[in-house]
């Protein structure tokens, strides 16, 4: 079975400029991803997506292949799926066939090989078309508001004389998609355009392991937790 690690590495970004090699640790961001996808036993193939010649060669230079770079109609913010479409039929008209898909984001650092390897392994013991990590919520819709102007409005039906009364314990066991890893069959992607299956199991990761960059403090905060060696 051929399972392709993709890492889409696209050279635009909003709130973190050229976020993908951003410096952490005093390597590109890119580099942990690699790094860990390269460890993974269940990978067959790490290659990075990305419409950047430079990014080209510092992901090769990290280990990664880079068969291609995107074309431009798929260089700027658009839908993950179609990066992954591209890449599978690049590969199968090179003759090589894609069982599975792991789409690995350069922006969660902390996520381990052994996490990757979970996670498919998960694919093929339940014979489910996807999975995703996740990490569990502390905060939880029961306790969330919209606003009507400043007016408190229930994001949940939830009846408000009881919310006092409500501890985090007794509400539902809650997960949240932490961007790490998404392991996905190929025709899923190729004939539905999802990642998500509609058979979708989670892995759970722990909250250090699921650090997602999004702005320059999660960036610093990934640096603090790097620094002093906090992940587990």
């Amino acid at each position: 079975m051929n399972v392709v690690g993709v890492i889409p590495a696209r050279s635009g970004s909003r709130r973190i400029k050229n976020k993908s090699i951003a410096r952490l640790g005093g390597f590109p961001l890119m580099y942990y991803t690699i790094r860990e996808a390269l460890k993974a036993k269940t990978l067959s193939r790490v290659i990075v997506s990305t419409d950047s010649q430079h990014y080209a060669e510092i992901a090769h230079n990290h280990g990664a292949e880079v068969p291609f770079l995107r074309p431009k109609e798929i260089s700027g913010d658009c839908d993950t799926t179609l990066v992954l479409k591209h890449c599978i039929e690049f590969l199968e008209k090179k003759g090589y066939h894609v069982d599975v898909v792991v789409t690995l984001q350069p922006t969660s650092p902390f996520r381990k090989a052994e996490d990757i390897d979970a996670c498919v392994n998960k694919l093929l013991e339940t014979g489910a078309n996807s999975v995703v990590s996740v990490r569990t919520i502390s905060e939880h819709p029961q306790w969330m508001f919209k606003l009507d102007g400043d007016r408190m409005v229930p994001f949940t039906d939830v009846d408000t004389a009881k919310l006092g009364g409500m501890i985090f314990q007794d509400l539902p066991k809650l997960v949240i998609p932490n961007g790490a890893i998404y392991v996905t069959r190929r025709n899923v992607i190729m004939k539905e355009g999802r990642i998500y299956g509609r058979d979708c199991r989670a892995y759970v990761m722990p909250r250090d392991r699921s650090i997602d960059i999004e702005t320059k403090e999660d960036l610093i905060i990934a640096g603090a937790i790097l620094e002093r060696n906090e992940v587990t």
